[in-house]
């Protein structure tokens, strides 16, 4: 089983993003990259896939900060070869351009011809887009996105998807496919740091420069910005029974009573 993992790195939202001095796409100087949360559900997934069935898993990730951190943390945890996208790619990144993102992408996973790909199935800088369902539609695949569990049987692929209510659904999707996950198995596992050290060690990236990024079909910014503050709060001072009448007055004004 060979098994493919398209990630992507996004902005971390816990430091502040800085518009760059065009207003159209984020400044790379000060962006920090991390990896996309639901991506680490799908290498999760794809490694206990691996040591359920045996097989190959294959990470491929476009440049950034922190790109080679990704690629050997997921060849500590059990990945075999792993991949990084150079050249013009890191621009699709930047710019959240997923459907650039996922024609590069797609381009090395019609080379590798895997039984099966798993992607994160969303970040929180979608833009045009899940990598998942793009990549599948270049590739001419099925999709399957919000799974919550995968398990193989002979050239097939068993989807579990969780709906609200308890009610669980399980799809039988022939291989090969693209599979969004939405939860692994199990949580994501850890690893040691000094195991990633020995992964710098021993693995190898390779890399493949991608030039003529594709982005027709996404959207074109023109300008981005933070959200800019329109009115300011009203304080209501004064004792119980004048902030009540004062609260009254403003919804007859507002004409809600």
């Amino acid at each position: 089983m060979d098994i493919v993992v398209p990630v992507k790195l996004v902005p971390d939202l816990v430091e502040e993003l800085v518009v760059d001095t065009n207003g159209a796409e984020l400044d790379a100087a000060w962006l920090r990259l991390q990896l996309s949360e639901f991506d680490g559900h799908a290498i999760e997934q794809a490694i206990l896939l691996k040591e359920r069935i045996g097989g190959q898993v294959t990470i491929v990730c476009p440049e950034g900060e922190g790109a080679d951190d990704v690629l050997y943390m997921a060849a500590a945890k059990g990945a075999d070869r792993l991949i990084k996208l150079g050249g013009d790619v890191g621009q699709a990144v930047r710019l959240g351009r997923n459907h650039a993102l996922a024609r590069a992408m797609a381009g090395v996973v019609r080379e590798l011809q895997p039984d099966l790909v798993l992607t994160g199935v969303q970040s929180h800088d979608d833009l045009d887009g899940s990598v998942g369902p793009l990549v599948a539609g270049f590739l001419g695949l099925p999709y399957v996105g919000y799974v919550a569990g995968v398990t193989i049987a002979a050239d097939v692929a068993m989807a579990r998807k969780e709906y609200p209510g308890g009610l669980v659904a399980e799809m039988e999707v022939a291989l090969p496919a693209v599979l969004g996950i939405q939860a692994s198995d199990q949580a994501p596992r850890y690893v040691a740091f000094s195991r990633i050290r020995q992964a710098m060690k021993t693995a190898a990236i390779e890399e493949r420069p991608v030039a003529g990024l594709d982005g027709s079909g996404g959207p074109t910014v023109s300008r981005m910005y933070k959200p800019e503050s329109a009115t300011r709060a009203t304080m209501i001072e004064g004792g119980a029974g004048e902030v009540a009448a004062r609260l009254v007055d403003i919804f007859r004004e507002l004409g809600i009573l």
